[in-house]
């Protein structure tokens, strides 16, 4: 067992530590794809930088919230990764960023319209709500579904007249979502299940959490697909052409011999869903 220190070793924490513990590369992702959504929806230019910032400040709210609410349990398992951890930033100090983020989150989405920006908020809502212990119970899936199944209306919503998303768009982003979920806490059932958190991927366990996972974002893909009016288009026809076999390593990813293909395959099916989506989006105009 590494020994961390209870307490953090520095009275001001760096730029460094602040960013690392917004969870950075889930944080940038989410807001990339809304900013690209957002354009492709013909969402006017300025509304689009709102968007931007407004994703970007709830995404950051949640990824200082987790490390906030998780300190304890982190130096537990010492999760030396961590800012916290290392004695680099305190909880209160994550706390009071956590919490001024994702006012300015509210005010930020709330500035695009009441619709929109309600439906921005979910997603920031669902985030807190997981972080905040239902990641602890069975229905640890139900936060990623309805935040970003909810996430590409509350974009679309954002483009003059306040158009309503589509179905398969909002099937297919809870898709993804739940996608997410089980990929993200894969790397950490072991640690999850030492300081009692048993969510749904760790009850149903790391083979039947990756079986799943592809199984979910195979059927984003078809949502995507075969959602829009009109025929399927040639990229539909050759994104599933591609997710088939990525879906089918994807799925093995609980046996030893594929293990170390699985992470580029769900990358691979993550990628195509998300152009997909963003095809979508511009589908609408």
């Amino acid at each position: 067992m590494v020994d961390v220190p209870a307490e953090p070793l520095r009275r001001t924490p760096s730029a460094r530590a602040l960013v690392l513990a917004t969870h950075p590369g889930p944080a940038a992702a989410v807001t990339v794809v809304a900013t690209l959504l957002a354009v492709a929806a013909d969402v006017p230019a300025g509304r689009v930088v709102l968007v931007c910032l407004a994703v970007l400040a709830g995404q950051v709210s949640i990824g200082w919230s987790n490390d906030w609410l998780d300190a304890d349990r982190d130096r537990a398992v010492a999760r030396v990764d961590k800012p916290v951890v290392q004695g680099a930033v305190s909880p209160s100090v994550l706390r009071s960023a956590a919490l001024v983020s994702v006012v300015l989150a509210v005010v930020l989405s709330l500035l695009l319209g009441l619709a929109p920006g309600l439906l921005l908020l979910a997603l920031v809502a669902s985030g807190w709500a997981y972080n905040a212990g239902l990641k602890r119970t069975p229905a640890s899936v139900v936060p990623y579904v309805t935040g970003f199944g909810l996430l590409p209306a509350g974009v679309v919503a954002a483009a003059p007249g306040t158009p309503a998303a589509p179905w398969w768009l909002v099937a297919a982003g809870g898709a993804l979502g739940a996608a997410a979920h089980l990929a993200n806490v894969a790397p950490d059932l072991e640690d999850d299940l030492a300081t009692g958190v048993r969510g749904l991927p760790h009850r149903m366990g790391a083979a039947t959490s990756a079986v799943t996972g592809a199984v979910l974002l195979f059927a984003a893909s078809l949502v995507l697909v075969f959602g829009p009016d009109g025929p399927p288009t040639p990229a539909g026809w050759a994104a599933l052409c591609l997710a088939v076999p990525a879906v089918v390593v994807a799925a093995l990813s609980g046996t030893e011999r594929f293990r170390r293909l699985a992470f580029p395959a769900v990358m691979l099916l993550t990628v195509l869903d998300v152009v997909l989506l963003l095809a979508g989006g511009a589908a609408l105009t």
